[in-house]
């Protein structure tokens, strides 16, 4: 599994906006040069992330964004799911994925299987508020 860069810059932005949430909205600019991501690329993010109900957005003067839960409340696992799609090692581990013919004889399945279990459970235990703590 290969997390690309919209899933880490979801997380550090994730994190800069818990980190500067005391002052209100915080400004996409703001976020950007902190995060040195450029803007175009944090706006795909910020919308993303908004479309989907993890931060709340406010436009123009005094806007930016904001969580809209505690930094404990966001696991990891929700965020680079939402970016990244799947999490899956395996396309027939894939949510919807139809049933695999072959599933009944399949030698690495339960290699797939638990490796994915694996990497669920772990980034079901990492929160947001975790990476805080973490320099």
């Amino acid at each position: 599994m290969i997390v690309s860069t919209r899933g880490r810059y979801a997380l550090r932005v994730m994190i800069d906006i818990a980190e500067n949430q005391a002052d209100g909205y915080i400004p996409l600019k703001g976020i950007a040069e902190r995060q040195d991501i450029s803007q175009k690329y944090m706006e795909a993010i910020m919308t993303m992330l908004s479309k989907a109900g993890f931060v709340d957005a406010v436009h123009g003067k005094g806007g930016g964004y904001k969580l809209n839960r505690k930094p404990e409340e966001y696991k990891v696992r929700e965020l680079l799911e939402l970016t990244e799609g799947t999490l899956a090692p395996v396309a027939c581990l894939e949510c919807g994925a139809e049933k695999c013919e072959k599933e009944a004889n399949c030698r690495t399945i339960g290699l797939w299987k638990g490796l994915y279990s694996s990497v669920t459970e772990y980034l079901d235990s990492v929160t947001i508020a975790d990476l805080m703590k973490k320099k």
